[in-house]
């Protein structure tokens, strides 16, 4: 077996691994006020959740694989060097989401996979193979980093404010309302969980995609950037068996370390970060669900009761949405350098 072909298969291999550990990780994002709110118990909040975001990948289109699969430009490299980059980048991202699920932070598994590739690109290949897409802007062009990054930067704020305005118009919608109506809201999360569940499969799989198709295209398989059905189907496949994992350790920080979280909080939250998932999958932005429900849990928190919310965890959320780019960029390098040491993965002899 050639190296190039053994690169290809370990390239597709690792993008389900980070499909696997997004979905683990990202569970919590989902489930947190779900079970926060006590509206389904663990095991039913997994098994809605999860059915969603099986059909998530399949039925939501390919967009976000789109923009994903084309923000690195490696025409003209070596495949081979363009496979190593691939695997290097995806290594640096599965290691810092192992490292922010064990210390059990909700960072960003799209913060991470961008900056994990960005990363091996650099310096495997040179800066000039990221398409930066600065130049672009100039003539009212939104693409590759520009676009990557306005997606994951301005869809925190949107959740914000969006979870905000809703919660005061439930708040009024509800005002004089009993205690039951408590039950209403918590039956209510079946639906809007599925749609969060949905929506989240709908981008954050996407991602996966768009790096598996392009694996097989660096590799010679295909002869065009499209995404094939089974390539949907494994990556649907390896989501959500994440999601069944659980990342447990982060549905106590989102569920109940920013705010106190009752059946009409944990009803907005869900509407407002699937509105904006679902709105980013349409349009092809990657967005990050942590960012949009952490977020929106405060925007609902400052709405509502600005000194309970718990600032000092927000904040520490914060610092690690902003050196997640720049650590999985570092992990990645080392992955690189480290598999430089091994001479017959490079394709070289000893």
């Amino acid at each position: 077996m050639d190296t190039l072909f053994l690169l290809a298969v370990a390239a597709v291999l690792i993008v389900l691994v980070f499909d696997y550990t997004n979905g683990f990780h990202d569970a919590a994002n989902i489930v947190a006020s779900v079970i926060a709110s006590r509206a389904m118990t663990p095991v039913q909040a997994i098994l809605v959740v999860a059915t969603f975001e099986f059909l998530g990948p399949l039925l939501g289109g390919t967009a976000v694989a789109n923009t994903i699969g084309k923000f690195v430009d490696l025409d003209g490299v070596d495949a081979i060097l363009a496979l190593q980059i691939l695997v290097c980048g995806l290594c640096g991202a599965i290691a810092w989401n192992l490292l922010t699920w064990w210390r059990g932070i909700p960072s960003s598994s799209s913060h991470a996979l961008v900056g994990g590739l960005i990363g091996a690109v650099v310096v495997a290949a040179g800066a000039d193979h990221v398409v930066w897409g600065f130049a672009e802007l100039a003539h009212g062009h939104v693409t590759g980093i520009v676009k990557v990054l306005a997606a994951l930067i301005l869809s925190p704020l949107i959740g914000f404010w969006a979870g905000f305005l809703l919660h005061r118009f439930m708040l009024g919608l509800l005002r004089g309302a009993r205690p039951a109506i408590n039950r209403k809201l918590r039956n209510a999360q079946y639906f809007t969980a599925a749609g969060l569940a949905f929506s989240h499969g709908a981008n954050d799989a996407q991602k996966s995609m768009g790096i598996l198709t392009l694996v097989l295209l660096l590799g010679g398989f295909i002869d065009s950037f499209a995404v094939p059905f089974w390539v949907m189907l494994a990556c649907a496949v390896a989501m959500t068996l994440g999601i069944l994992s659980g990342g447990w350790r982060i549905v106590r920080t989102l569920g109940f370390a920013i705010y106190k979280v009752r059946p009409v909080h944990a009803l907005d939250s869900q509407l407002t970060s699937a509105a904006v998932i679902f709105t980013a999958s349409a349009i092809g932005a990657p967005v990050s669900t942590t960012h949009v429900v952490a977020t929106s849990i405060m925007g609902i928190g400052a709405s509502e009761r600005p000194k309970a919310v718990r600032w000092a965890k927000a904040r520490e959320i914060a610092t690690t949405w902003i050196i997640t780019i720049p650590g999985a960029a570092t992990l990645s390098i080392a992955c690189y350098l480290l598999l430089n040491f091994f001479p017959v993965l490079t394709g070289s002899t000893p």
